[in-house]
């Protein structure tokens, strides 16, 4: 692992850009008749936003916890809420979600 100097740190912090995190949970009607059909759809949307450029990062959580995803949206907090707000799954109950202001480096990505 490389040893970053100060004046390397000095000139990359500044680079970091704002985006939102959004931790996708279980709501009350997840795992009922409707939902996988939701859940399809949410997921169509998923695709539509990425092909969009605005859900830099998409990470379904594949364990049997209540946290069902995490995403990584390049838009403002508002601007994360006005779209997961939107989302068929959660407008139906199927999820409920969590949205925090970070910031990130452009250009990451997974490997």
């Amino acid at each position: 692992m490389k040893t970053f100097t100060d004046e390397e740190m000095g000139r990359l912090l500044p680079t970091a850009k704002p985006y939102s995190v959004v931790i996708l949970n279980r709501g009350p009607r997840f795992g009922d008749e409707s939902s996988p059909g939701l859940i399809w759809e949410h997921g169509r949307r998923n695709f539509g936003l990425r092909d969009d450029g605005v859900l830099a990062v998409v990470l379904p959580v594949t364990d049997s916890s209540d946290v069902c995803g995490i995403g990584v949206f390049a838009a403002t907090l508002e601007e994360t809420t006005a779209l997961m707000d939107d989302d068929p799954g959660v407008a139906a109950g199927v999820f409920t979600y969590q949205v925090h202001p970070c910031r990130g480096f452009p250009g990451d990505a997974l490997p």
